[in-house]
């Protein structure tokens, strides 16, 4: 007989998966194992649950490739597991750091697009219509407060859904999470009354990452000082924001196409008398969801920019991320793309480690540093010895007279002389992004790093990513 908190836990899972509707008889469900403490818990709740929900359950594991011997003892680690409940295992592997610097992605960003593309991909051809990940109640408040500080509207606040469909509302291929209600620390109590190990990841305390400092740092606090439940409040945020999108996204439907006509891929037209007549949010709401229609995501400033054109007579047009704008045309305001803008000058301060958001370029910059130990697991030609940087660098477009030596060139060149190659549209290759240290470039978007600044063997490295949010 189990102990009663692994029966508690049991039941909570299942009455967050019926109330969500995440998973019914006869659903094929692989649970997606890590072989941490969350997604072991995961398992073995789902294994204790089959019978009652009549699921039939197999194990997914995916390896990063991000620590070695470690990441291949976590995926032996899973097999074992998987083996011991007679379970099928489906896995497979990607080189993420390979994939974040050919993407300019974040680390963790490039580990979420891999494992979930193959879960998609799992979905599509594997016979499976559900996978289960083992977000958790944590992780929802950690990912709440995250949006908040980065200045999340009510969609952010709605943090991590219960559900992902693979291809839309109506899609039975679904990635589910039906720990959301359930606290990390009440899984690990849960795996010590079973007796089950899991594997602990090193980088889940690394300080350098973002939601490490949250998780370790932030969250203590505000629970220490502030409120002792600061994470169910967070995830209780999360569940009231996620209810209100569904409804504003129903009422959207109906509303939009009395103010927004879109035309093709190339643009649309706005009624502006339209627009300015509906309340201040749903007037957010509509420009936001027009220009998402078209692909273009946009920051609060740039909402509040067609919000003044609409009811300005005085101002003509707008300039948009990602080479858009939005010009004042009878009856309305006409969104259009074209030649990008010839933009004024930008720069910006990246720290280290640190991010710098670029609007004029729709880019957000990262400064990561990478640990000694695992400098050379990247490419070379990727990083800057930390030791020759300061402690904050600036991001901006390059300037005449600018020069930058590229590794695996003979000399220095002009980046003006650089960058005609590439075949850019002239108002593009003047908005071309560098990093400097005080007036020398050490970085251009596209080229290697100059062989002098590159790390040396036991050198502390810093890597320069870009991320593009259109």
């Amino acid at each position: 007989m189990y102990h009663v908190s692994v029966q508690s836990l049991a039941s909570t899972l299942l009455a967050y998966t019926r109330k969500h509707a995440l998973l019914k008889a006869g659903d094929r469900v692989a649970a997606a194992v890590s072989g941490g403490a969350d997604s072991v818990a995961l398992l073995r709740l789902l294994l204790e649950l089959r019978s009652e929900i009549g699921i039939v359950l197999s194990v997914v594991h995916f390896n990063h490739q991000l620590r070695g011997a470690e990441s291949d003892a976590d995926a032996e680690f899973v097999a074992e597991l998987a083996r011991l409940h007679k379970l099928d295992l489906l896995c497979d592997r990607g080189d993420t750091a390979a994939y974040a610097a050919q993407k300019h992605l974040s680390i963790e960003t490039a580990a979420r697009e891999l494992r979930y593309e193959y879960f998609r991909r799992l979905l599509r051809e594997a016979g499976l219509n559900r996978v289960a990940t083992a977000h958790t109640l944590d992780d929802q408040a950690e990912t709440v407060l995250l949006k908040i500080v980065r200045g999340a509207g009510s969609r952010g606040l709605a943090g991590i859904y219960p559900q992902l469909p693979l291809t839309g509302p109506q899609s039975t291929a679904t990635i589910i999470r039906p720990l959301l209600a359930t606290s990390r620390k009440d899984l690990e109590v849960c795996l010590r009354t079973l007796g089950q190990p899991w594997r602990e990841d090193a980088s889940n305390r690394d300080l350098r990452h973002a939601r490490n400092r949250v998780r370790h740092g932030i969250l203590p606090r505000l629970e220490r000082y502030l409120n002792p439940s600061v994470r169910e409040a967070l995830a209780e945020t999360a569940e009231i924001a996620r209810a209100e999108e569904d409804y504003w996204q129903g009422e959207l439907l109906h509303l939009l196409p009395q103010v927004w006509a879109r035309q093709g891929s190339g643009g649309g037209a706005m009624k502006s008398a339209a627009l300015v007549e509906l309340p201040l949010a749903l007037q957010r709401r509509v420009i936001r969801a027009a220009c998402e229609s078209l692909g273009l995501r946009l920051e609060f400033h740039h909402v509040e920019q067609i919000l003044a054109l609409a009811a300005s007579s005085a101002r003509k047009s707008a300039e948009l991320p990602g080479g858009w704008s939005i010009v004042r045309r009878k009856p309305g305001l006409c969104l259009q793309r074209g030649p990008l803008a010839a933009a004024a000058n930008y720069e910006y301060p990246l720290p280290v480690p640190g991010t710098a958001l670029v609007p004029e370029i729709n880019s957000r910059f990262e400064a990561v540093l990478v640990p000694r130990n695992r400098v050379e697991e990247y490419n070379p030609d990727h990083l800057l010895n930390g030791i020759l940087l300061g402690e904050e660098l600036r991001v901006r477009n390059w300037r005449p007279g600018d020069q930058f030596w590229p590794a695996h060139t003979k000399a220095p060149r002009k980046i003006k002389e650089l960058l005609p190659g590439r075949d850019l549209p002239v108002p593009e290759r003047k908005l071309w992004p560098v990093v400097i240290v005080g007036s020398q470039v050490v970085w251009v978007r596209g080229f290697p790093t100059p062989a002098r600044l590159q790390p040396r063997r036991g050198d502390e490295a810093t890597m320069i990513r870009e991320i593009r949010l259109e």
